[in-house]
């Protein structure tokens, strides 16, 4: 290149300077208390990247529209890296895709103009790199050196096409004392045969040998997606073969059966309710010993048994839910889909009539991690047709819609209630007469939360939520003693929020904090259901301050319903006998035992005593 001979011109160093700064965009993750692995490898991918780039298209005018997205999601970057502690992953991309803009609209709040702001503040710095690039030819790769560049790539291509059709050999043979060693072995999820006649298939030898170990390139997609800017490329291809992979596992699992039925008295009307909450954090109800009264109602109900110590393994709505309403692992929480059903199904297969009732937003094109299990449903509901601003639908206009599947002729059903709960903005989930604490966010226009100065507001609004969500629920229970039928409740929050806790700087969602991962969750049960299940009972009350994990709700809502299948597991159910702790695993800087870790600050940190488990 000629800027390698004589010193470049002051237009030619400021495009170098940019593609510098945007290659130490990763970088910055330590200044801003995030973690950051293996930098070396990091750097040697991004240069590997940029001589590819200019190799391939010699000279920088030629590829320079190719990190048009990176610059516009620069800013993007940056929030999540300072606020969350990680870039752009695939999970945010699915986030962007399912929300709505009324919702981000809401999250911004008076801060939607800085973002605005920062973007064309990009965009104007791409322009004016762009103008470099083209009007330049300091930086014209046109040596014999491009060649053999090229060739090097083009030999890297084969090697990686022929990895990727015949395997890599392993670096040292098995053996049966390695294979039952200590180490995690993460392995490709696939579904159990679903019936006792399934006849393996051996797959045919393939036409040539693996590749040989010393062989394999020192990267792989998930590394290169760390990198910037031709990361953000990698990181968009996850996402794509995301919503790929949902949709494959929705005609996968249309065959899948749970060989689900109901011991007992098969044939008696019984209700099942699950309440899947939102936003709500455990240490905010007083009937955990909050001291405010934000429970008044429900903490006069005798048959009403709190959980004192559930947590969730992810702090987001589409990662969690699926855990709470599936058989999905915690530590598969990460990675959309799943190939099984969902409790629905087990219900529908055990003689329930189930109905999915929903206060959350149905929007976008694609289905989601949650709506592809709520569409099991026998009957399914979306009544938010507001968004979440001002006009949204108060969690109420879901009683109603409980009321008529209560009344359906079926007499046997579950229903699935999820609400808003303390969903952003809080102010907007209860009417005016629930405003109890003051100041509140009520009445101010798109309140910034972002905004450390709104605390005191904030944290009165979200009590004033879960004011209104014990009005609600107590609601349900009524609508449910109403029914006289026997009937069981469990209810459970997707995650928690934190506040600007103390001298805690970060609020919303999405962070490692206890306040996130600690959550609300109680059983409720009829008179006839208790008479019913006198054992059941005993257990959920022998077992209210157990260790547990939203993953013991799976097991417990059909024990709840005395619902049997061949490969139950009644350890994970609390209401059983045969009920054993588990390790609780959290999405803390990879995953942490969350019993065997420490709360650090003001935010209660997780953060794990030793290595945390790396991401699946």
């Amino acid at each position: 290149m000629r800027t390698l001979l004589r010193p470049a011109a002051p237009g030619t160093l400021y495009l170098l300077l940019s593609y510098a700064a945007l290659t130490a965009v990763p970088f910055a993750a330590p200044l801003m208390g995030a973690p950051l692995d293996d930098p070396w490898r990091l750097a040697g991918i991004a240069l590997f990247g940029w001589i590819t780039a200019w190799a391939l298209c010699k000279r920088p005018a030629y590829f320079h529209w190719a990190l048009l997205p990176a610059f516009l999601a620069l800013p993007t970057e940056l929030y999540l890296l300072t606020y969350y502690g990680q870039g752009i992953s695939t999970h945010h991309l699915g986030v962007i895709a399912e929300t709505s803009p009324s919702e981000a609209s809401e999250f911004l709040g008076s801060q939607a103009w800085l973002l605005g702001a920062a973007l064309l503040a990009v965009l104007a710095w791409w322009i004016s790199t762009w103008v470099v690039a083209w009007r330049t030819r300091d930086l014209d790769w046109e040596d014999r050196s491009r060649w053999v560049v090229l060739a090097v790539l083009g030999t890297g291509l084969l090697v990686l096409a022929y990895s990727y059709k015949y395997g890599i050999a392993p670096q040292r043979p098995a053996t049966p004392a390695a294979v039952g060693g200590a180490g995690v072995h993460l392995v490709k999820a696939t579904p159990a045969a679903s019936t006792p006649q399934a006849v393996r298939v051996e797959a045919p030898p393939p036409a040539l040998p693996p590749l040989p170990y010393w062989a394999k390139l020192p990267f792989d997609l998930r590394a290169v997606a760390q990198s910037w800017p031709f990361g953000l490329a990698a990181r968009g291809v996850d996402f794509y073969r995301e919503r790929v992979h949902l949709a494959e596992l929705k005609g996968r699992s249309a065959a899948f059966r749970f060989g689900a039925h109901q011991e007992g008295e098969a044939q008696a009307p019984q209700v099942v309710v699950m309440v899947l909450g939102e936003s709500s954090r455990f240490d905010r109800w007083s009937l955990n010993g909050y001291a405010r009264p934000t429970n008044p109602l429900l903490s006069q109900e005798t048959n009403l048994v709190p959980l004192a110590d559930v947590i969730t393994p992810v702090s987001a709505t589409r990662l969690s839910v699926p855990v709470i309403i599936s058989r999905k692992p915690a530590m598969q929480s990460l990675k959309d889909g799943f190939y099984e059903k969902s409790f629905l199904s087990a219900f529908k297969e055990a003689g329930f009539k189930t109905f999915w009732l929903s206060n959350q937003v149905s929007f976008g094109k694609f289905d989601t991690p949650v709506s592809v299990f709520a569409k099991e449903a026998d009957e399914v509901e979306f009544l938010n047709l507001g968004g979440f601003t001002d006009n949204a639908s108060y969690d109420a206009v879901l009683l109603d819609p409980l009321r008529r599947a209560l009344r359906d002729p079926a007499q046997k059903v579950l229903i699935v209630l999820h609400t808003l709960g303390s969903h952003w903005n809080y102010a907007h989930r209860y009417p005016k007469e629930f405003d109890r604490w003051q100041p509140s966010l009520h009445g101010m226009d798109k309140p910034d939360v972002t905004d450390k100065s709104l605390q005191p507001r904030m944290s009165n609004s979200y009590d004033s939520a879960i004011l209104y969500t014990d009005w609600f629920l107590s609601n349900v229970i009524g609508v449910l003693k109403e029914s006289a039928l026997p009937a069981s409740l469990l209810y459970v929050a997707d995650h928690g929020q934190t506040i600007y806790d103390k001298s805690c700087k970060i609020a919303f969602h999405g962070h490692n904090t206890q306040y996130e991962f600690h959550v609300p969750a109680f059983v409720w049960y009829s008179d006839a259901y208790g008479e019913r299940y006198p054992d059941k009972i005993a257990q959920l009350r022998r077992h209210r301050k157990a260790r547990l994990s939203t993953e013991n709700m799976f097991h417990t809502v059909l024990d709840l319903a005395d619902i049997r299948y061949p490969d139950e597991r009644l350890e994970r159910s609390f209401v059983n006998a045969k009920f054993k702790r588990h390790k609780r695993y959290v999405d803390s800087y990879g995953w942490t035992d969350y019993d065997n870790a420490t709360m650090k600050g003001d935010c209660r940190e997780v953060i794990a005593r030793g290595k945390p488990l790396p991401r699946g």
